[in-house]
């Protein structure tokens, strides 16, 4: 045994939950556990305040004045596990990132709460409805024995992290021991006149739900449809409110454009040898996603790479096809960066460099749509507008092409709808912390209300012929096309975030040139 003392548990009565640690001999000694905290440098990582901190405090005073005399919770969320004891690396819930400034992998377990203050009026209060507070775990650093026994939050096992301290600093937020979290949530929680109520995001952290869900019932708020309905409205209030990009969050939108351009470089790259290998898809996959890691926090959603036949598969995410000469190839890609704000781009390629007649045809049919749908977007439009700008062009080329099987008229009234048949998802959405951002919010919030300067969003028309659909000539089976920009609506109207990435016929031939002899380049000289 090596000299070293492990726990023994007899048989069945070892926890199942414990198990995992049966792979690994524990130290247990009092001598080992006295030695761990001795002759350590303290290595306290310094903080300095995030950019983001300077505009958390307005969005933080508007969620307050929206729920006044109530403690809202907004966990960061947990680990999750992907498989036994192995986690998936942590993303902290997006209504957390907004509310505190953090990204990256900061900080699992966090819980962020606003405590109502009693008279906001007061000259101490300064017209503030709220006070927030971030709950987090204490650094478990070498004076702790968590340091070596703690796989989440020891740092022994992932280094030194920012503590109580340190995130104060980060984000200008007062910082408590997470210990404290329950006597915190429940102090004046009541039914009768001047208790508090609680609101939290549900989805966020079902543990943190859960323990909000019992000091309802201990103190007698034990609607549960009301309380449900409640959470949801904090939950929806906060979507809502991210329609509005402040001047940091076009920024970091734009890092992200920039970055994900980078990617695309890189998978023209590669294209040139990945053409008829094994699973080439995830090649080109690979070499988008290493980029991700590079230059931001990660992929902002599951990159997807589409040869041939997959193109017209609208969310083709096993890229494992083989891609080749002839076909197009459509590449729906995204870097996340580390503040978490995602771009959302989608290109689609012909794989020898050249379109086709009627793959330029195609090609060049949603391009136009794109364009006329970027034209209607004006501040005070709809994106119900965007999207009958798109469809008529798309019905009107369907019945050029004799696809259509009735008029476009009649295609395009609610009672029609048959050229659905070949676009049968959306062409815009909110774009921002989430790829699909926004998504809690009304749907009069949403698809009816006007576009309003500061807010991002993409077009994103396509065309779908599948392979095995006996509604098209032969030659259309199997071609997807979508093209996806980031656009900014400003009071002057709408701005392409995402110029810079090439997507008309002759400047995507000539990129997917430069691309693959800037790549023959280097490995000849290498």
């Amino acid at each position: 045994m090596g000299g070293e003392q492990a726990l023994t548990v007899e048989g069945d009565s070892q926890d199942l939950e414990d198990r995992v640690n049966n792979r690994t001999l524990r130290p247990v000694s009092g001598t080992f556990k006295e030695f761990m905290t001795e002759g350590w440098d303290s290595q306290e990582p310094e903080q300095q305040a995030l950019e983001s901190s300077s505009f958390t405090p307005a969005r933080l005073q508007a969620l307050g004045k929206r729920f006044p005399g109530e403690r809202l919770v907004i966990p960061a969320g947990n680990l999750k596990t992907r498989n036994n004891d192995c986690d998936y690396a942590f993303r902290p819930d997006t209504t957390f990132a907004y509310y505190t400034g953090l990204g990256e992998d900061f900080e699992a377990g966090a819980v962020l709460v606003l405590n109502p203050v009693a008279d906001a009026s007061s000259e101490e209060n300064q017209g503030a409805t709220h006070t927030p507070t971030l709950y987090v775990h204490p650094r478990a650093d070498q004076s702790t024995e968590d340091y070596y026994r703690s796989a989440q939050y020891g740092e022994y096992w992932v280094g030194p992290r920012p503590g109580l301290k340190e995130l104060s600093a980060m984000t200008g937020i007062q910082t408590e021991d997470i210990a404290q979290l329950p006597d915190a949530l429940a102090k004046d929680i009541g039914t009768e006149e001047g208790a508090v109520q609680l609101r939290v995001v549900r989805d966020a952290d079902p543990q943190i739900t859960q323990m909000v869900e019992d000091i309802r019932w201990e103190n007698g708020c034990d609607d549960p449809d009301h309380n449900t309905e409640a959470d949801g409205k904090l939950h929806e209030f906060a979507a809502e409110e991210r329609m509005i990009k402040d001047s940091y969050e076009v920024a970091e939108m734009r890092k992200a454009v920039d970055a994900t351009k980078l990617g695309f470089d890189r998978i023209l790259e590669r294209l040139p040898e990945a053409v008829d290998k094994p699973r080439s898809e995830r090649m080109l996959e690979s070499a988008f996603n290493s980029i991700a890691r590079e230059r931001g926090n990660d992929v902002g959603y599951g990159t997807i790479v589409a040869s041939g036949s997959h193109a017209p598969v609208l969310h083709w995410m096993r890229n494992n096809g083989t891609v080749r000469n002839g076909e197009l190839l459509l590449i729906d890609a995204g870097i996340e960066v580390n503040s978490l704000y995602t771009a959302d781009i989608t290109r689609t390629f012909p794989v020898g460099g050249k379109f086709s007649p009627l793959q330029r045809d195609i090609y060049e049919t949603v391009l136009s749509a794109q364009q006329a749908a970027f034209e209607v977007a004006k501040p005070g439009v709809t994106y119900s507008d965007i999207h009958h700008t798109v469809m008529r062009v798309l019905a009107e080329a369907l019945h050029n092409w004799g696809i259509l099987p009735v008029s476009v008229e009649e295609s395009l009234s609610p009672s029609g709808q048959q050229h659905r048949r070949w676009h049968a998802c959306g062409c815009a959405h909110h774009l921002g912390l989430d790829v699909h951002d926004c998504a809690q919010a009304r749907y009069e919030s949403y698809q009816d209300a006007p576009i309003e300067a500061g807010m991002i969003f993409t077009i994103e028309p396509g065309l779908y012929f599948k392979e095995n659909d006996l509604l098209v000539p032969p030659e259309f089976r199997g071609i997807g096309v979508r093209i996806e920009d980031d656009v900014l609506m400003t009071e002057h109207g709408p701005e392409w975030i995402s110029v810079g990435i090439p997507k008309t016929v002759d400047d995507v031939e000539e990129w997917m040139a430069q691309r693959a002899s800037a790549a023959h380049q280097v490995r000849t000289e290498n």
